[in-house]
């Protein structure tokens, strides 16, 4: 068996990522399936409940209010709107509904009370509910936890070095600080990254060994492939090719034994046997639905077409960890305390984010 291991160099890393292909392809299937079923595959739906608007200068997102992209922005659904879209993605074989708001980080008031409640009517309908929600303190956290959170999304993006390449806003450390503040309670960790920025590998194997270090390892592990998207300072990067999203999940396989590596963005360029590849190379998980936050994304009856292609099953919900139980608002035990913490903003500049958001 292999044994889930914290210590990974970068070196270690890089030479896994940088061997021939097929003996890294045999050896991630190998692990994938001492710890999983390969023929399993969760599928998710994740839903933008507020877009646009957002503070923060990332390079790759086109939700940041500073760059011209042509996103319409939306205030925080209704719960009603939310449980109806839950519902809809239930019906269509998701078994997680990951919700997504375009803030810094998650403040006391109403409606971080009306994200709590959407968790609520979310696990009352037996499916995973994951949020991402930006920095969160260890009181915010355990209201959710309270709530019937299964997962919390806290992208690292990258590694520490390039992360400075990237965002200027807020760093590295409020991201190991948010999802330390999760750890604090049940609720499972998802943290992942970008390739396609303009890293190297070396960034790559930096943030895998960022992920890898920490104890438990993230339950759940997002590699994105960065989507170009015009108006943003990441706009004119080349598509990641599929060989190096099969080696990044190969690697994360091998890294992270007992994780589940997700699928995630970038798929709408990926062939069905460039998927195949992925999933023999220990991806366990995609996001199904036309859009991921503001991103396109295959149409979930491709995707089911596609699983019955291969011969997968999607995965029930909590096969890998119980529900956790509801506590309705009234019986709460944590108090909002009305927390507006001040989470670090790094001095540096960061040029050609600069130039995006002074272009018209």
């Amino acid at each position: 068996m292999s044994i889930t291991r914290h210590n990974w160099t970068k070196e270690e890393i890089i030479e896994l990522y940088n061997q021939p292909l097929m003996d890294l392809l045999y050896r991630a299937a190998t692990v994938h399936r001492e710890y999983h079923d390969p023929n399993v595959v969760q599928v998710s739906t994740l839903l933008s409940i507020k877009t646009g608007g957002c503070p923060e200068d990332c390079g790759y997102c086109p939700q940041a209010a500073r760059y011209h992209t042509d996103i319409e922005g939306n205030d925080l659904m209704s719960v009603q709107q939310v449980k109806a879209q839950a519902l809809r993605a239930k019906s269509s074989g998701s078994s997680r509904v990951c919700m997504g708001a375009a803030w810094r980080n998650v403040k006391d008031g109403p409606e971080f009370d009306q994200v709590l409640e959407m968790v609520r009517s979310i696990n009352k309908l037996d499916m995973e509910v994951c949020c991402t929600l930006g920095m969160l303190t260890e009181t915010q956290a355990k209201r959710l936890a309270e709530a019937g959170l299964y997962a919390y999304n806290h992208n690292l993006d990258t590694s520490e070095e390039y992360y400075k390449e990237v965002i200027s806003t807020r760093g590295y450390e409020d991201r190991l600080k948010t999802i330390e503040n999760v750890r604090k309670t049940n609720v499972t960790v998802c943290s992942g990254g970008i390739i396609g920025m303009g890293e190297s590998t070396e960034d790559r194997a930096g943030m895998l060994v960022a992920l890898a270090s920490l104890n438990p390892q993230p339950e759940s592990v997002p590699i994105n492939a960065l989507v170009a998207v015009e108006g943003t300072p990441m706009e004119d990067e080349k598509p990641v090719e599929i060989w190096e999203m099969i080696r990044m999940v190969a690697t994360t396989r091998i890294v992270m034994p007992q994780t589940q590596v997700r699928l995630s963005a970038g798929r709408t360029q990926m062939s069905r046997e460039g998927q195949a590849m992925c999933f023999f190379a220990g991806a366990n998980s995609i996001f199904a639905g036309d859009k991921l936050l503001t991103t396109p994304n295959p149409d979930v009856n491709e995707d089911m077409k596609m699983f019955e292609m291969l011969g997968l099953i999607p995965q029930k919900p909590f096969t890998k960890v119980s529900q956790p139980q509801t506590v309705e608002a009234e019986e709460s035990q944590y108090q909002p305390l009305g927390e507006k913490p001040k989470w670090s903003r790094p001095a540096h500049k960061i040029e050609r984010n600069l130039k995006a958001s002074g272009k018209k």
